[in-house]
Parts: C-alpha cells; structure tokens; sequence
C-alpha cells in the first residue's frame, strides 16, 4: 500500500465523453477576468484544470472553484483562506466542514468590517467637527 500523496492532477475523475468542457478564454470571459488572473490561480494550486497537449480543458469542477475565489476575493478574503476553504470542499466531510468553516470565517470578516465602519465613522464625525471649526473661525475672521 503507497502512502504517497496523489498529486492534483491525479485527483480529477477520468472525464465523462458527454461533459461540457470550457477555454481558459470562455472561462476568463465567462467570470470576466484574465488568462492571467486563471493561470495565476493554476499556479497557486487553487486551480486545476486538465490538460490536453498545451490546452487546458475547464470542468464544471474548475468554475465551481473559481467562482469560490472570486467570491472570497470580493468579500476580502486572502487566498490562503480561500484556498483553506477550497479544500475543505474536497475533504471527506465536504461541504458540511466547508460551511462550518466558512460561517466561522464569515463571523470574523463581518466583525473586521463592522470595526472599520466604526472607524470610518469616527473619521467622518472627527472631519465634520473640524470643518465646522475652520467654517466658524472663517466666519469670525469675516471678509478680509
């Protein structure tokens, strides 16, 4: 028995003949990103897409997981995290674990968040004192 790890490549069922496969360019196009930003995710491992000669060939599989970063990245989520939460997806428990750890992940950001709001909040009535400070001391100050 090998306890050799498989490598990702190695992970993808065999492909069905019947199948809807994808470009890396209708692929791009279709989450509105570019070859660059895929490849790049390929290259970090959050991808992986099968290989036919020097094409890479999408499955539903690979725009499931990019929907997954893309998601994570606009709710300000490193790609560590991201990739953590991906490949909770792949592990025995799936999707239950993956969720767990999600809400977990989503309790933090939206704390991070509200904190900001706070500050932000903070910031503006700060500003709004001093402008009217400077816009009272103007009026003192009179036409001159």
């Amino acid at each position: 028995m090998s306890t050799s790890t498989p490598e990702r490549t190695s992970e993808r069922a065999p492909a069905r003949t019947d199948e809807r496969t994808w470009t890396i360019a209708e692929v791009a196009e279709e989450f509105g990103v570019t070859h660059r930003t895929v490849r790049h995710y390929e290259s970090l491992g959050l991808l992986s897409p099968e290989r036919r000669g020097t094409q890479r060939v999408y499955h539903r599989r690979d725009r499931t997981r990019l929907s997954l970063i893309l998601r994570g990245k606009r709710l300000g989520f490193p790609l560590e995290e991201i990739r953590t939460i991906i490949d909770l997806y792949d592990a025995p428990r799936g999707r239950r674990s993956q969720l767990e750890y999600v809400l977990g992940q989503i309790d933090d950001r939206r704390a991070d968040l509200e904190q900001r709001r706070a500050d932000l909040d903070e910031a503006l009535a700060e500003l709004d004192r001093f402008g009217t400070r400077c816009r009272e001391d103007l009026g003192r100050l009179g036409g001159s």
